[in-house]
Formats: C-alpha cells, sequence, structure tokens
C-alpha cells in the first residue's frame, strides 16, 4: 500500500484537490482511502462520503494536531491495510503553519492557494518547505503576473519541490498530479519511520491546563519577546 501525506493551511483547497486525485486514480482501477486530522471539527467528511470515498476524521480537540496525527497514524495505515487499499490519503490542515506532518520515504504534498499573499509561503514552515510537491491552488482567480509572482515566492521557500498548479473546481491538473502520486513508493509499516522535521515544542503550565496570567503561572518552557530591544 503507498502512504501519501497532504497538509497546508485551511481553505487553501485540500480536500478538493485530493477529491480530483482520487478520481483521476480510480480511472486506473485503484482504491483509496482518506483519514482526515483536524482540531475541532470538520465537514470533510460529506465530501468525500458524496463522492463514495472511504474516510475517517480524527478530532485533536485539546491536543497539539501534530501529536495526535503521530499518535494516530499507525493505526491509520492499519485501518486501511485492513480496508486492502492502494493508497491511503491523510489530509491535516496546518492551523498554525507550522505543522510538521511529513515523514521520510512518504510522499509529502502541502496545498496553498494564490489567495493567500505574495509573503505567505516565507510564514509557513516545514509543511511547506520539506513538501516534494507543492500544489498551489485559484489560480484562475488572479493574473498570470500574481501566479508567476507567488510560483516564485513558493520555489524561495521550497527550492527542491515540485510545483503543480491544479484548479479544485474545474479538476484541471490533476490528472498530472494524480501520475505523480501514482509513483509513489509502497510502504508496509510506520513503526520506526522518522518525522522530516520536529513538530512544535512546549511542556508548561498552559499545556496542563493553566488558565491565570502571570510570572508566577508560567513554568516549564517557555519563550519571552524582548520588547525593549537590544541593550
Amino acid at each position: 500500500m503507498r502512504l501519501v501525506t497532504v497538509a497546508g493551511p485551511p481553505s487553501s483547497g485540500k480536500t478538493s484537490i485530493i477529491v480530483k486525485t482520487i478520481e483521476e486514480l480510480r480511472q486506473k482501477g485503484f482504491t483509496i482511502g482518506v483519514v482526515k486530522f483536524d482540531c475541532l471539527s470538520a465537514q470533510d467528511e460529506e465530501l468525500y462520503s458524496a463522492h463514495t470515498i472511504p474516510v475517517r476524521t480524527g478530532l485533536s480537540r485539546g491536543l497539539c494536531p501534530d501529536h495526535f496525527f503521530v499518535s494516530n497514524i499507525e493505526e491509520a495505515l492499519r485501518w486501511a491495510r485492513e480496508r486492502k487499499f492502494d493508497f491511503l490519503i491523510t489530509e491535516s490542515a496546518g492551523l498554525c503553519n507550522r505543522c510538521s506532518p511529513h515523514i521520510k520515504d512518504v510522499l509529502a504534498i502541502c496545498v496553498i492557494d494564490n489567495l493567500s499573499g505574495v509573503n505567505t509561503p516565507k510564514k509557513i514552515g516545514p509543511m511547506l518547505k520539506l513538501a516534494d510537491i507543492v500544489v498551489i491552488t485559484k489560480g484562475d482567480i488572479v493574473s498570470q503576473a500574481e501566479r508567476e509572482v507567488f510560483a516564485y515566492r513558493v520555489r524561495q521557500v521550497n527550492p527542491r519541490g515540485m510545483i503543480v498548479q491544479v484548479n479544485g473546481v474545474t479538476g484541471q491538473g490533476s490528472f498530472y498530479l494524480a501520475k505523480l502520486v501514482e509513483k509513489t513508493s509502497t510502504i508496509e509499516t510506520l513503526q520506526g519511520a522518522t518525522l522530516r522535521f520536529t513538530m512544535p515544542g512546549a511542556l508548561c503550565s498552559y499545556c496542563l491546563g493553566e488558565r491565570k496570567i502571570g510570572d508566577d503561572r508560567q513554568i516549564g518552557v517557555s519563550k519571552l519577546v524582548n520588547f525593549r530591544g537590544e541593550e
């Protein structure tokens, strides 16, 4: 079975891109399942179900989404293996733009849209910088010049990644994306696999449920801003 991780900011078009790509893969006889990782709620399951795509949803709620993903990805792989899927695609929303959901030797895709702003690529961490493929969406809404500038900014952040322009509404570009996904190698287990980058780190009183503000409440790992400048 083959595993693909898809990540990107909210509303960038991840689900639509995945659906269009699955439609292309199905035409070749492949079976595909999806696991959606989110925080508080997810309505994407309805869209997947409408296209008869097997899907499971996991909500991290009060936990770090990255930690939740890693804690459940092996079980997700087991579910896909039991269903005898050819592909398992995981989808996760990079809510803080610092998420690290990509795994070494597993095809990593980041979805980002042209409308997010030309400086957005510089604000996104490992989920963009370490992706194998960067899918840029909503190119039909902006000019050719704007598309080229945005793609250039993406290349500055991730010079080794392959950029693919895909229209999530019409599906234009999804055929090429599906061919790239089809080439990914199979995987038996994730036991012992390694993340491409470390997760966001913190272990403080607020992680453990503290709600009051004050120096005496900030116990553990914390980071302070130097508001006084260099002294």
